[in-house]
């Protein structure tokens, strides 16, 4: 007999619907993102358009070892525990994390030094040279954001996302103020110490994350139930059955999130080669890919709501699964696939139509003629991480990896024959994410269906939003105009500019709602998968025309 610490025993950290899991993360996502996008243009003042390419570049190594390091142990650690918890077995759920963050520290310190060795050679291997301080700068990250996400990982799958939420935004927080203050300080060095010192605001970001996650651990770290509720154990695994558990679960894992970025390094690699190729010189072509990271970064606001709803997906499905509950888990795939959808649709054609108004508005300089083009990865990318999702909780680990890495190779073999060609040159970056990200999801769809027998029909979720997005597209773009010629009396073109997009996304956002209202795209059904809290916000006599769908 296993026997849960009792409620008056400690504060209860209750179990959160998915919904308001999805909710807490996304408001955190959404927070995360507004704060990296106000902190890029100061950076782009001080060090300057080639400065942000040297700085992406070192970036994108650093994600590429960080997913290496911290994609897969912490989804195991979420999606074990949840499994552990929905059969009573809380003894093993904390024994599983204890194993996985011993892991995740050890995988971290030897890839920060690691990754430490590797810059110089990396940066030369990749044309980037001038990247070499950052990315000896950002190693030591490593270790900070290993162990954080050890701890995010566990109570993600106990189902409380407030703590990954929180340390999120303290993260960034930090990150921004000590990338501006010691980029600052570093230009009068030289550029490439600019770009090292911008990278000091990631790692102390990432150290005040950690300490915030282990103070609340060590005041939430036991599961609570119900006073006097006892579980009856019906299998205790013992240290290696767990450690091979969770193995099973990170290094496919590991191996599809890895595989997808070594992707992104190689496309590094061969964008800035190819464009040399077809060409341009040195510093026009790390230009050309400061456009490109500025759109990828950008277009990561709503993909990062994404990431949230993921995070709160996966324990519940894989709950679900582990409870043979097929019904629960073809309504949670499905309820998934329609937020995702009602997210990312208003948001690719809002972009899209609004692409060098936004450019100017948060002022990114040039580039913005890449969001136009590109704003439809959006959707893709969005629809094969639920998909991906969806093949973790039901174990289904090695296809994701399979999938994503047809998608990456074909990626990477389009933008190396269409990017050096110079009228088209760094957009052919996007065509290749339209293909790539295209094939996985007709892949994934098909082992949803067959193999899993779970029904999603992509096409009747998404036409709903579809139709609406468009009407709200064509609404933005007429307000905008409007308003942009009516204060065309203001002498200063930003000021009008900003208050004319400010204006034709609040407009778009309004026709979008009426618009997804009046055609029944959202439905009472709908509510009642809401947090309570959020319903009040909503006034009573929408909430009635909503309950009538």
């Amino acid at each position: 007999m296993f026997e849960p610490t009792q409620e008056n025993d400690q504060t209860t950290i209750s179990v959160q619907s998915t919904t308001k899991g999805f909710a807490v993360l996304s408001a955190a996502s959404i927070i995360v993102k507004v704060l990296s996008l106000l902190y890029i243009p100061v950076l782009l003042a001080i060090i300057g358009e080639e400065g942000n390419g040297i700085y992406a570049a070192a970036y994108q190594v650093y994600v590429f070892v960080y997913v290496l390091t911290n994609s897969g142990l912490p989804v195991a650690i979420s999606k074990l525990v949840a499994e552990l918890i929905a059969v009573r077995n809380f003894k093993d759920a904390v024994r599983s994390f204890k194993i996985a963050r011993f892991l995740l520290m050890v995988v971290g310190i030897f890839m920060s030094m690691l990754m430490m060795l590797l810059a110089r050679p990396l940066s030369k291997a990749l044309n980037f040279e001038k990247s070499y301080l950052a990315i000896l700068a950002l190693s030591p990250t490593l270790i900070f954001t290993s162990t954080a996400s050890a701890y995010r990982g566990y109570f993600q799958g106990r189902g409380n996302m407030v703590p990954t939420a929180v340390s999120q935004v303290i993260e960034q927080i930090a990150n921004s103020i000590f990338t501006i203050v010691f980029a600052a300080l570093f230009i009068k060095i030289s550029l490439e110490a600019a770009c090292a010192g911008g990278t000091v605001g990631t790692s102390l970001g990432a150290l005040f994350s950690m300490t915030f996650l282990i103070l609340f651990y060590r005041r939430n770290k036991k599961i609570v139930v119900p006073k006097g509720y006892l579980v009856q154990v019906t299998e205790i695994y013992s240290y290696k059955e767990l450690f091979m558990k969770i193995l099973s679960y990170s290094i496919p894992i590991t191996l599809s999130v890895g595989l997808q970025y070594a992707g992104n390094l190689v496309d590094l690699w061969n964008t800035k080669s190819r464009l040399l190729a077809a060409g341009f010189a040195d510093d026009v072509a790390t230009k050309m890919y400061s456009y490109l990271y500025k759109y990828t970064q950008l277009m990561h606001v709503p993909t990062s709501i994404i990431a949230a709803l993921a995070a709160a997906v996966l324990p519940a499905i894989s709950g679900a699964v582990a409870a043979n509950d097929r019904l629960s888990t073809q309504n949670k795939v499905n309820y998934a696939f329609k937020l995702c959808l009602l997210i990312v649709m208003p948001s690719s054609v809002g972009l899209s139509v609004l692409s060098k108004q936004i450019y100017s508005l948060i002022k990114f300089g040039e580039g913005w003629h890449i969001m136009l083009y590109g704003s439809v990865v959006i959707i893709l990318m969005s629809l094969v991480q639920i998909q991906a999702i969806t093949l973790q909780g039901a174990g289904k680990l090695y296809t994701v990896t399979i999938n994503q890495t047809i998608g990456v190779i074909i990626k990477i073999l389009i933008n190396y024959f269409v990017i050096s060609i110079p009228s088209v040159n760094i957009l052919g970056s996007i065509i290749g994410s339209i293909v790539g990200f295209s094939v996985p999801l007709i892949l994934n769809s098909i082992v949803i269906k067959n193999n899993l027998k779970i029904e999603v029909n992509l096409f009747k979720i998404a036409l709903k939003p579809f139709v609406s997005s468009l009407l709200m597209g064509l609404t933005v773009f007429a307000v905008y105009d409007v308003f942009f010629l009516l204060l065309g009396f203001i002498p200063v073109e930003y000021i009008a500019n900003a208050i004319s997009t400010i204006l034709a996304i609040l407009a778009g956002v309004v026709a979008y709602i009426f618009i997804l209202i009046k055609i029944k795209g959202i439905t009472g059904e709908d509510l009642e998968a809401l947090p309570a809290k959020f319903l009040k916000l909503i006034p009573a006599d929408l909430l009635n025309v909503i309950r009538e769908n």
